[in-house]
């Protein structure tokens, strides 16, 4: 079997905007560069960035609780550390930058002054929703299959972008959710190698419709009356490093 990398994204900011990668060099155990780097904590988390312990994600600003953020552009600069909300950089590396990224978020949602979140990094720890799982979790990456998208959007009859599922690793070319059956094997991308490790069971994040920021689709529920099950996608740790690409092939081994 041979599919094609269509598409290769990171989230830098747990909830926030995707970015597409026109390459990525990936490590061994080491997850998918710069993604869930950051995290805006909800107050009283309990989150200690001088001793990281992964929480769940209803801790963090995520989609899932605030729908709001879909309509957020933001874009983050490894080069200056520098993230982006709409038109205005905030500086990561200083404290008043980060007050001010978790200032502008809050006022974006419409949180009162003492639910101000706090936005958090302590790598290499990573804000992955299955951080919680283990640590070969924390660092595994999403694959989700475009052909798999398709099929559901078809049967719900309605337009279910690929961007709704949050994936680092968009491919096609397969029989759609015949990447479910792939748990314990491996896939070779470009130069890299990767076990999956288990199904993506999805949440109410993927409800979100990211062009409008409205919940239009209970979308686990509408996974399981047509398919028995609510995964979308899969996890996987990466064996061997290498260089990967849109328009690489991946092959299961």
């Amino acid at each position: 079997m041979t599919a094609k990398i269509e598409m290769l994204c990171h989230y830098p900011v747990k909830g926030l905007s995707a970015q597409r990668l026109d390459h990525v060099t990936l490590s061994p155990g080491q997850g998918f560069p710069l993604d869930r780097a950051f995290g805006f904590a909800r107050r009283g988390s309990g989150f200690d960035p001088e001793n990281p312990r992964p929480l769940p994600k209803g801790k963090f600003v995520v989609l899932a609780r605030d729908a709001g953020l879909a309509l957020l552009e933001t874009r983050y600069d490894d080069g200056t550390q520098m993230l982006h909300i709409g038109e205005v950089g905030f500086d990561t590396q200083t404290p008043e930058g980060r007050e001010g990224a978790a200032a502008a978020i809050a006022a974006h949602l419409g949180y009162e002054a003492d639910m101000q979140p706090t936005l958090h990094s302590a790598g290499p720890h990573k804000f992955t929703d299955v951080s919680v799982v283990s640590e070969a979790m924390m660092n595994a990456v999403s694959l989700i299959n475009v052909d798999s998208v398709a099929d559901f959007a078809q049967r719900v009859k309605m337009d279910i972008s690929p961007a709704r599922f949050r994936g680092n690793i968009l491919f096609s070319g397969t029989a759609p959710f015949d990447e479910l059956n792939w748990e314990g094997r491996e896939v070779r991308i470009g130069e890299a190698r990767l076990r999956v490790l288990l199904r993506t069971q999805r949440c109410p994040a993927t409800e979100v419709n990211l062009e409008t920021g409205a919940r239009d689709i209970d979308l686990p529920a509408a996974l399981r009356q047509h398919y028995g099950h609510k995964d979308m996608g899969i996890y996987a740790e990466v064996v061997q490093g290498g260089r990967i690409a849109p328009g690489d092939a991946l092959n299961l081994l």
